[in-house]
């Protein structure tokens, strides 16, 4: 795990934390919203190989409103990334008819797509609208644009 973490920017503390995974994302292509992590203790990329990982002080358990899913955080979440999409995921768990199924990836065709694609370790997967994930503030802007 060290040799995949060599050469790696790494930023400490929840503040900074959340603000480099929100720039993260948001050079990804996706909404903020969509990694509700919390109590970030630390944050890595590796600019080479593209690959990241975020670090909680516990695992952690959110509900999207907007998708009517539970999801689950372990105390790290690793993947590898590249533009519009994270790759061999791994710490991200959905709840789906009473079962938790891993997260593998999550994808987007590009960045005005209005769907993102989760898809599970067993291949199966399911797309979800992007407002579901979006910030208050990502809305508003949204809306302001559509105007």
């Amino acid at each position: 795990m060290a040799d995949e973490r060599a050469g790696a920017e790494i930023v400490y503390g929840d503040e900074e934390c959340q603000r480099y995974c929100f720039d993260l994302l948001e050079e990804l292509g996706f909404p903020k919203g969509v990694l509700r992590l919390k109590d970030l203790v630390e944050c890595g990329r590796v600019r080479s190989t593209g690959f990241v990982w975020m670090k909680q002080k516990a695992p952690y358990e959110y509900f999207f409103e907007g998708t009517k899913t539970h999801v689950s955080y372990a105390t790290e979440v690793t993947a590898y990334i590249e533009k519009c999409k994270m790759k061999k995921m791994t710490g991200v768990k959905s709840k789906k008819m009473l079962m938790w199924v891993t997260i593998v990836e999550m994808s987007m065709e590009d960045e005005k797509s209005s769907k993102i694609y989760f898809k599970t370790s067993v291949g199966v997967g399911q797309a979800f609208p992007v407002t579901a994930f979006m910030t208050d503030d990502e809305k508003k802007e949204c809306l302001v644009q559509s105007n």
